[in-house]
């Protein structure tokens, strides 16, 4: 059985169930001769600086020795951080007849984009073959292990029958068709099947998507479980004299934007979810940023636990006023109008004799959004419900966005999600049922802090903006290469210089879903204070 859980970080007694529930559900229900966990699903992943508390790591083991007593006429691999003469491992312990059988060592440990393994982990130096059945051997292997030729040759020259590897991999929208061409690589290599568990669940700016495989000797999906969703699925092996014979039940994949639009949604029910809190309210703009957030909030919350704050001010048109008031109908949330002008003209006099000699410019902008963003939270402080954020990925690439304003929150959706793809996400969740006016979709954005203010006033339009900043921040093209794509060269060293010098504010910002290969935050480490050329 591929047991595709959700475990919570540091809940080393919850897992623990969880695991004990699965064995017993796996052993009675299903007559299963083996059960396969996720990587350190004991510990949840990542564990991160958990691992360095000295009762951690032993509360870990006296857990996996409890769950062995669970372990009786069924075979278990799971996954646990184990410590050995001092050294902490990330491993699989096979377990059978309540008697640990095998312990294979994670040998390849990434310590890229999110992954720092080489801070907490020591490496293993072979690959664990075990005797699953009687008669077939398997080869254990962790997560990173399975991308990396050597673990798997090192079990076919040992003469397994089949790899089982267990996983915690982070999604993102182009992960599963890596996996796959991941998998088919090692299978051709050694031409003996496979099984993929992978983790659940969402985890700060991470989500771990499931798609549990098995794949047979020939590289065919034998089996896949749902993504974003729980799963216990059984898989049948029969030997035969050309080898295993593998078969279980296939899950369809969701298109491109389903997929993308699912996760958001499940990232954002995960995090309110595991951190307690009770809802969750954001600042209607009228504009298609927070018209796609309250829609991804309904779906992962319902429409009672969303409360939305429409906070008009002078140049707040009337379109936007009766957009945002039919997005919030539109999905029955609670919707309150607080206008900001009399707080704003306060700020004015306070500051007044200050700024007298000083021109109106970006600083009366910000205030606007600095309001808005102070009366948010306090609702938030108030009736414990999570600020989501509206802000993308476009805007936080170039700065357009402000410090202590529409960055203030503790969430951010739409982190990871270009302009072009938010356009997109619109689209199809309007095909679902119609929930964004069509206005909203077609009509130019602007932030609405000066009159007759357009985003295009200052930014290139989008699709050509989110082509520079991909190949930029996900391909790191150099300014060179982006220029020979086609792009006029002083708009390509502008929008560079903007990525540059706005790590300042992209450190400051909410953590926000992961949906790409390169998403602001782990994944890019760049350092505020640097020489950035002439």
């Amino acid at each position: 059985m591929m047991a595709q859980l959700n475990p919570l970080v540091g809940d080393i007694d919850g897992n623990k169930n969880l695991v004990s529930e699965a064995i017993e559900h796996a052993r009675t229900d299903h007559h299963a001769d083996i059960i396969v966990f996720s990587e350190l699903i004991i510990s949840g992943y990542p564990p991160e600086d958990l691992l360095y508390r000295s009762d951690f790591i032993p509360r870990c083991e006296q857990a996996v020795q409890e769950i062995a007593l669970c372990c009786q006429d069924i075979t278990a691999i799971i996954g646990s951080p184990v410590r050995i003469s001092g050294a902490i491992y990330n491993a699989a312990i096979v377990i059978r007849d309540t008697r640990k059988v095998g312990v294979a060592y994670k040998q390849c440990l990434p310590n890229y984009g999110v992954f720092d393994e080489n801070r907490y982990f020591t490496a293993g130096d072979d690959t664990l073959v075990v005797e699953l059945f009687p008669g077939i051997k398997g080869g254990v292997t962790v997560c990173e292990d399975i991308w990396s030729p050597q673990p798997v040759a090192r079990a076919a020259a040992r003469r397994a029958d089949i790899i089982i590897n267990i996983n915690a991999s982070p999604f993102h929208a182009e992960k599963h068709s890596q996996r796959l061409g991941v998998l088919n690589a090692r299978v051709s290599e050694c031409q003996i099947p496979l099984i993929y568990v992978n983790q659940v669940g969402g985890q700060d700016e991470l989500i771990f998507d499931g798609g549990s495989i098995a794949v047979d000797g020939n590289g065919h999906v034998c089996a896949c479980s749902r993504v974003f969703s729980e799963s216990r699925q059984l898989v049948s092996l029969r030997q035969t004299d050309a080898g295993l014979i593998l078969n279980g039940r296939i899950e369809p994949m969701p298109e491109n934007d389903r997929l993308i639009y699912d996760a958001l949604v499940y990232g954002v029910s995960e995090y309110v979810r595991k951190n307690g809190f009770s809802g969750v309210v954001l600042g209607l703009s009228g504009g298609i940023d927070s018209a796609l957030t309250l829609a991804i909030a309904v779906d992962a919350l319902g429409a009672d636990r969303v409360s939305t704050v429409m906070m008009p001010y002078l140049y707040t048109s009337d379109m936007s006023m009766e957009d945002a008031e039919e997005e919030a109908a539109n999905l029955g949330v609670n919707y309150n109008v607080m206008p900001i002008d009399g707080i704003f003209n306060e700020f004015e006099q306070v500051l007044g004799r200050v700024f007298a000699d000083e021109d109106k410019d970006a600083t009366e902008e910000n205030i606007q959004a600095r309001i808005r963003g102070l009366i948010l939270m306090a609702i938030s402080n108030k009736k414990g419900r999570l600020l989501l954020t509206t802000g993308n990925k476009s805007e936080m690439a170039v700065g357009y966005t402000t410090l202590y304003g529409d960055m203030a929150g503790g969430y951010a959706p739409l982190k990871d999600v270009y302009k072009t793809t938010v356009y997109r996400l619109a689209k199809y969740r309007n095909k679902i049922s119609n929930v964004i006016p069509d206005r909203v979709i077609d009509r130019a954005p602007s932030a609405e802090l000066a009159p007759g203010q357009s985003d295009q006033d200052t930014l290139p339009e989008y699709d050509i903006l989110d082509d520079i900043l991909k190949r930029y921040i996900e391909e790191h093209e150099s300014i060179s290469s982006i220029i020979d794509a086609g792009h006029p060269p002083a708009l390509v060293r502008d929008i560079v210089r903007r990525v540059d010098l706005n790590e300042y504010k992209r450190r400051q910002a909410p953590p926000g879903i992961k949906i790409t290969d390169k998403a602001f935050g782990r994944d890019w480490r760049f350092p505020i204070t640097y020489f950035k050329g002439p």
